[in-house]
């Protein structure tokens, strides 16, 4: 057996898993069920993809019992094979450790506190009053600002940047390009012009949260823009100033969140939604891509707006459609408009 070799017999021990097959049989490495080889372990939990389960080359996969039957090699069985996949795969497929200490082109200031067992790499920046927790690495070019804290196992990644007083809570994850703690969007109208509204407030970002490749993240107008623990973002997100987003939530990428809206604990968030400002999201709410949340949500389920894509024509037609019916609302003349002649010859 090759170093970095797991017997199925360990991983189901090690996971709780039922094991149908040969509990010697070793993996190595994870694959998809159609580009599989021997020592890999693959997973089956979308129905899309069951047809190539007979044909897999995997040793072994990783399925819910009422899949075992028809599973030509070795079957990893749990009710929740996704989840049983993840934790294999991570076992199988660590992030890499970095070593510990700063990089000689690496800027750290006198009084910032950069423990032994930290990692700071090539080109970064660790300015006055920062706080390193142990075994924080810091990618290439990343900054962390005067007085920001990063927790225990915290990673950085190239080029983010957590800004000045910013708080991060242990075992972070934040990707390259991410920006923690600008100024949030607040201007006041001065006869036709703009007056800056200072941004005092922070961002305090809690443990296990994971923050997406040029997400950005504001910091308050005066109270703190808050994330809390298990959060996960996805890349290119707004989250604009004093947003709160409760435990264990989900965005996925695209999204924008304005101002002071309040997101509850265990929600899906789908990619492209839109916030509208001020609003209180309840806790174990879905909402499914491209929404427009224009009004707080006070139960849990799952929510959803705009129209899906259909063909050219149809979208015409849907449109005049409803011109004629806000006409109606409103007792108008139904007189024929311009959108209504292009749809005519579509009917």
């Amino acid at each position: 057996m090759q170093t970095g070799d797991f017997p199925l017999g360990e991983l189901a021990v090690r996971f709780g898993l039922g094991l149908r097959g040969d509990p010697d049989l070793a993996v190595s490495h994870v694959a998809t069920l159609a580009g599989a080889t021997a020592g890999a372990v693959s997973f089956l939990a979308n129905r899309r993809y069951r047809r190539q389960l007979a044909l897999t080359g995997a040793t072994a996969v990783v399925l819910a019992a009422e899949d075992a039957a028809d599973c030509p090699v070795a079957a990893l069985i749990d009710p929740n094979p996704y989840l049983a996949y993840a934790r294999i795969a991570m076992l199988l497929h660590p992030p890499p450790a970095a070593a510990p200490g700063v990089h000689p082109s690496a800027v750290v200031a006198p009084d910032a506190l950069v423990p032994r067992s930290a990692s700071v790499g090539p080109f970064a920046l660790i300015e006055a009053g920062a706080q390193l927790g142990e075994r924080v690495s810091i990618g290439p070019g990343a900054v962390v600002e005067r007085g920001a804290r990063l927790g225990d196992d915290t990673r950085l990644l190239a080029r983010a940047v957590v800004c000045a007083g910013v708080v991060v809570g242990a075992r972070g994850l934040i990707h390259p390009g991410a920006v923690i703690g600008a100024d949030g969007f607040g201007f006041a109208q001065d006869r036709g012009a703009w007056t800056k509204v200072p941004q005092l407030g922070t961002v305090r970002i809690g443990d296990d949260v994971e923050i997406g490749a040029n997400t950005t993240i504001d910091r308050g107008a005066i109270d703190d823009t808050v994330i809390e623990d298990g959060v996960k973002l996805d890349n290119h997100i707004q989250v604009a100033h004093n947003v709160r987003i409760g435990a264990h939530t989900a965005i996925a990428g695209c999204t924008g969140i304005s101002g002071s809206t309040t997101i509850g604990k265990r929600c899906m968030i789908g990619g492209m939604v839109g916030f509208a400002g001020h609003l209180s999201i309840a806790d174990d709410v879905a909402i499914t891509g491209f929404s427009l949340v224009s009004a707080s949500v006070h139960a849990p389920g799952s929510y959803s707006s705009g129209i899906p894509i259909v063909e050219s024509r149809e979208w015409r037609r849907t449109v005049a459609r409803l011109r004629r019916l806000d006409r109606s609302a409103r007792s108008e003349p139904a007189a024929g408009t311009a959108e209504d002649v292009n749809t005519r010859d579509d009917r």
